[in-house]
């Protein structure tokens, strides 16, 4: 069982992490972004689509990635 005391460590170790990951974002290009938003988004709906198989998930993030890519493009 966890106490208060360890909630609360994992919590606001939770929130730093994704600070400090977040951070790292920042001066990336838009058409990185896109990439990683699009990749993001393939991988989840893959993993979704398929039961959570990794071929399904890895397909996804690599079909999500290159959209991503493609999107904005002139």
């Amino acid at each position: 069982m966890w106490t208060i005391s360890q909630v609360s460590w994992v919590r606001h170790g939770t929130l730093g992490l994704a600070a400090l990951l977040l951070g790292g974002c920042a001066n990336l290009s838009h058409r990185d972004r896109n990439t990683i938003t699009g990749a993001s988004i393939g991988a989840a709906t893959g993993a979704i689509l398929t039961g959570g198989s990794a071929v399904g998930t890895v397909g996804g993030g690599v079909l999500g990635g290159v959209i991503g890519d493609r999107v904005g493009r002139k």
